[in-house]
């Protein structure tokens, strides 16, 4: 599987593009089971400390944290805290490694950024609850977040529903046609702790909203605004973003978190410096690949809280913004 030429014309033109399919339900099933297996555990903890009453241990993966949400949302948001790990990433399991070398996506992916690819740590699992403020996302471009050396080079999003994906649900809406023009002003401190882009400050050529099946991938440019808002079903929109990029990107595939100290020159550091990169793909080189859910673990856990400087792009905070 790859991407057509009219598929990359959209992508090149619209600054985004959904490829149905990638994901068929069995390559979902490893992680969504994986997640279940958390939810059960934080579930059954949680009724054994008498918070939750039913634990809705009959109700499917789509289904089952959204009926404990609806029961009781701090005890939903407890779990949501369990399965995201700090930050959103904190999840390194074997079917998350599973989801990142799977290897049609791999093959789209090869067709906007070429044959050797570079995956990133700064991946997300998004359990966006029903009626949670906090599962909103304002809009953004993910390289508000990157360095801005970084800002030439396409690192490319791979934002995919592990349940269909809706506007009841929470699903992900597009800027289209604005990733051509540049990183716009972000604030820090925006809706949720996000960072976020005043409406007001960037072109709004017409949001889409991407409605989505499980398994369908929206692939991203680094410079398009995109943002969620409230779920309002009865069911958890369960998704996750990946995010790959070039060897001739900046990233840290051959460094440790040690080297990142606040007297290093920004413009030698990787694209985001806390979390890891590791190869995926390098035909000339292929001993630098990674190729095991426990070397790809080894590798995370190196950088996780080691504490790599990130001296970020100085954005100013939301709430001064008009000062």
């Amino acid at each position: 599987m790859s991407l057509t030429d009219s598929e990359l014309q959209q992508f090149n033109e619209e600054g985004y593009l959904v490829k149905p399919g990638v994901f068929l339900a069995e390559a979902l099933k490893p992680i969504q089971d994986a997640l279940s297996e958390i939810v059960d555990t934080e579930a059954k903890r949680l009724q054994s400390e008498g918070v939750l009453d039913d634990i809705y241990a009959d109700e499917p993966f789509g289904n089952r944290l959204g009926r404990i949400s609806r029961s009781n949302l701090d005890a939903a948001t407890e779990i949501t805290r369990a399965v995201m790990g700090s930050g959103g990433g904190g999840f390194n399991g074997a079917s998350m490694f599973g989801m990142l070398t799977h290897a049609p996506l791999l093959s789209c992916v090869e067709s906007l950024i070429g044959p050797t690819i570079i995956g990133a740590s700064a991946y997300r699992i998004r359990p966006k609850l029903p009626e949670w403020e906090r599962g909103e996302v304002p809009w953004h471009q993910d390289s508000g977040y990157f360095l801005p050396h970084c800002d030439k080079h396409l690192l490319v999003t791979c934002w995919i529903p592990l349940v269909d994906s809706n506007r009841q649900n929470g699903c992900l809406y597009v800027m289209p046609k604005v990733h051509q023009e540049r990183v716009y002003r972000h604030y820090t401190g925006g809706h949720g702790g996000y960072l976020e882009i005043p409406t007001d400050e960037f072109p709004d050529t017409g949001a889409i909203p991407m409605e989505m099946e499980a398994g369908d991938v929206l692939f991203l440019t680094n410079l398009t605004p995109h943002a969620s808002f409230e779920n309002h079903s009865d069911q958890v929109r369960w998704s996750v973003d990946l995010r790959f990029q070039s060897a001739d990107a900046p990233n840290n595939t051959d460094e440790g978190p040690e080297s990142y100290t606040p007297e290093r020159e920004t413009v030698t550091m990787a694209c985001y410096p806390p979390e890891a990169d590791f190869v995926l793909r390098n035909p000339d080189h292929p001993e630098q690949e990674v190729r095991s859910p426990e070397e790809f673990r080894k590798i995370r856990e190196r950088f996780h809280g080691a504490g790599a400087f990130h001296p970020g792009r100085g954005w100013t905070r939301l709430e001064d913004k008009d000062n």
